[in-house]
């Protein structure tokens, strides 16, 4: 029986040789093609065009290739890149180009056992649920016809999105401003699609740069390449090594980010979420707005209303913040999850420059990140948040699923002041401290997210909440 293929919130992913096989990229690229068929044409335009992509995980050509070839029979062409690629970078291909979309062979932070297809809609954006609820009803009604192969109505062609995504990079990022300050930076693409991109940037404005995991390896050093502290070692140990200031990684699609300080602590992503958010304001001026998931510091919130700027809280999944950056109502949006992009980007995570402008803010600041968030704890108050994983039985899935869907007056002794529901289960307590839970769609975690003013009701908070799963 064939795999169903559901998009979620970063599209389809699955294991290699398991789900992910050519059988099933075939169904699910056929239920794109159909779909994007079926979309108007943008103007000027005499075909659909779509770009095909990749990271540089196992058998990413083949993939690619079959892909490109079940477009070409529904007269789509295939604009194919044939190097890895950045999924921002493909991202700000799919909106400079102006194609139909893009098919990105990627599971980012996941393992490297498993694959992945992200689809891109013309905005550069990721697919919105209403357009991978029609994807996914078309790959449902694939009959063995459909998914014969076919005369190749049009020919491939090979693209190359280096050369314009580097370009809009150095024009967000004042390059010049790192390079005089003398900063040393160490890059980590994590083996992953940033090779290349970040380093060259970096070095041809002079910048004192060194990398790590800098070559091709589709088992990502034996784990997932995923940017997080107990994954670092390397970099920090490179930094140690050269005297770097500041440490500038991406996963395995260079769509989120990692940042280790100049004496070697890793900071959590909220906080650099906050930090450029505030950077950004001071640097461009720019007081438009702020995106943040339900699941993210309330420091940013607290950024917000010191500057006098809109706030917008939305579901987790990063094409909610995409839209407003299209609508240009924020100066930055950003998930806990290491993703986030500014005004006049991609409306797409973007790891790469994540790291630039940190860097940037380093070098233009004249101070470590540590050091400039405790300036913004003593302007706007101290935040700790915590996020953890509690692995379930299908059993305990199932009754903590039911158990959600009530609303609690209190948690732990702490009496509950608002519970919000725009993305799973979000209790706020009097004292504006919160915990936040939401189901896995695919496994039987539950993913618990916790914030306190100081570390010490941050803890009790993280085991009360603990508890609350357990109990």
């Amino acid at each position: 029986m064939a795999a169903q293929i559901k998009f979620g919130t970063s599209g389809w992913r699955a294991i290699v040789a398991d789900e992910f096989t050519l059988a099933n990229v075939r169904r699910a690229v056929t239920g794109i093609a159909k779909y994007v068929a079926a979309q108007p044409l943008a103007a000027g335009q005499s075909t659909h065009r779509i770009l095909v992509g990749r990271d540089p995980r196992f058998l990413g050509e083949r993939f690619v290739a079959e892909a490109a070839a079940v477009l070409a029979q529904h007269g789509i062409v295939p604009e194919v890149i044939p190097d890895a690629a950045p999924t921002p970078a493909i991202a700000y291909a799919v909106r400079e180009r102006k194609t139909s979309g893009a098919i990105n062979f990627t599971a980012s932070h996941n393992p490297p056992e498993y694959n992945g297809i992200k689809f891109s809609t013309p905005d550069g954006a990721p697919a919105l649920p209403e357009a991978t609820r029609q994807i996914e009803a078309a790959i449902a009604a694939l009959t063995e016809e459909d998914l014969k192969p076919g005369k190749q109505l049009v020919e491939a062609v090979q693209v190359d999105v280096k050369p314009q995504y580097l370009k809009r990079l150095a024009e967000l990022v004042d390059l010049e401003a790192i390079q005089k300050a003398g900063l040393k930076v160490v890059v980590d693409p994590f083996w992953g699609a940033g090779r290349g991109y970040a380093m060259e940037l970096l070095t041809s404005a002079g910048v004192d740069a060194v990398a790590v995991h800098d070559y091709r390896d589709v088992l990502f050093g034996g784990h997932a390449p995923e940017p997080d502290d107990h994954l670092l070692t390397d970099c920090k140990a490179k930094m140690k090594e050269v005297g770097a200031q500041i440490g500038i990684a991406t996963d395995g699609d260079a769509d989120r980010f990692g940042i280790v300080d100049a004496d070697g602590t890793f900071i959590q992503p909220n906080y650099v979420i906050a930090l450029l958010f505030d950077y950004l304001v001071e640097t461009r001026g720019w007081k438009n707005g702020v995106a943040k998931s339900v699941a993210t510091t309330n420091l940013v919130n607290a950024l917000a209303e010191k500057h006098g700027v809109p706030l917008y809280e939305t579901p987790v999944g990063f094409k909610y913040i995409g839209e407003l950056i299209l609508q240009d109502k924020i100066v930055i949006g950003g998930e806990e999850s290491a993703g986030l992009t500014i005004r006049g980007h991609v409306p797409e995570k973007d790891g790469v420059l994540a790291g630039l402008l940190v860097a940037e803010m380093v070098a233009r600041r004249g101070k470590s990140v540590g050091q400039q968030l405790q300036e913004l704890f003593g302007k706007v108050g101290s935040f700790y948040p915590i996020r953890e994983n509690f692995h379930l039985t299908p059993e305990g899935k199932a009754k903590f699923t039911e158990k959600v869907k009530s609303d609690p007056t209190e948690l732990g002794g702490m009496a509950v002041s608002q519970v919000v529901r725009t993305d799973g289960l979000k209790l706020i307590f009097t004292d504006g401290s919160w915990v936040c839970y939401r189901l896995s769609g695919t496994e039987p975690v539950v993913r618990v997210y916790t914030e306190a003013r100081s570390g010490k009701e941050s803890a009790s908070l993280s085991e009360a909440a603990r508890k609350w799963v357990l109990e």
